[in-house]
């Protein structure tokens, strides 16, 4: 990709969903909230919300002099973030993280703590290695132990996507030795593998069972009562296909600014 068929930088992008998600679910964004997450000056904090609302999003955002502050339109649109209330959380997050190693760090959002799960003791040789490998289309040298084999066995795969579920990390790759694309726990490498300089002969485009489509209808219990179903949070009677996911929303890391997975 050319660095002008970007369409927005990187950095003024971050800025952008900054300005979008604490508007949205605080209700009230200042110059403040931007100079302190990106440590940038008032004047800059101002020109990038100024440009937001000329170039991307037009009438979204309406200055109320009471509040001294940008307040959403009553037709507010999300334009850069998809209105997911995981968005904000990942805001608060990412702002308590930031908080307990640099103390100036905050952007003033309100008294909340996220509880974080606990994280799985993946090695970082091993991700390095994984992403590595992935990344660049390679082989990986890997010893391996599973519930049926608890014994670590050697074997060559070809990563083709890492994937995070929020909690477990997997790796999808063809397997050498059993002549088949499976599923690798990261958590289940018994020493760090090696990226090898040979390139993988297996793709994603090969891996059937990964590109095929399975379509989830998702439904509240139906021993539940009507009223029961009506308000069970998170359940919709929605259709779900998770053959081609949306990397934003699982996790799953990205090679390119396409949104193909790593």
């Amino acid at each position: 990709m050319k660095k002008t068929d970007w369409p927005i930088r990187w950095d003024l992008l971050l800025r952008y969903r900054l300005i979008e998600t604490v508007a949205y679910w605080e209700g009230r964004l200042t110059t403040n909230h931007i100079c302190h997450g990106f440590g940038i000056g008032r004047q800059q904090a101002s020109k990038d919300i100024n440009t937001y609302l000329r170039e991307l999003a037009p009438g979204n955002l309406v200055y109320d002099r009471h509040l001294k502050g940008y307040v959403p339109a009553p037709d507010f649109q999300p334009v850069v973030t998809s209105g997911q209330v995981s968005e904000y959380v990942d805001l608060l997050a990412r702002q308590q993280t930031l908080s307990h190693t640099v103390d100036a760090l905050n952007i003033g959002l309100p008294d909340s703590h996220v509880v974080q799960a606990p994280s799985q003791a993946i090695s970082p040789d091993t991700m390095r290695a994984v992403v590595t490998a992935t990344r660049n289309g390679r082989r990986l040298r890997a010893s391996y132990t599973s519930l049926s084999r608890p014994e670590p066995v050697e074997s060559i795969i070809e990563p083709h996507t890492l994937v995070c579920n929020g909690a477990n990390w997997h790796l999808r790759a063809w397997c050498d030795s059993n002549r088949e694309f499976r599923d690798f726990a990261l958590t289940r490498f018994r020493k760090a593998p090696e990226a090898l300089r040979q390139r993988a002969r297996h793709t994603r485009d090969q891996d059937e069972d990964w590109n095929r489509q399975v379509v989830l209808l998702v439904t509240p219990d139906q021993r539940l009562t009507a009223p029961q179903r009506d308000h069970s949070p998170g359940l919709r009677n929605d259709r779900w296909a998770p053959g081609n996911p949306d990397p934003r929303r699982t996790g799953a890391l990205c090679s390119d600014a396409t949104g193909h997975c790593l």
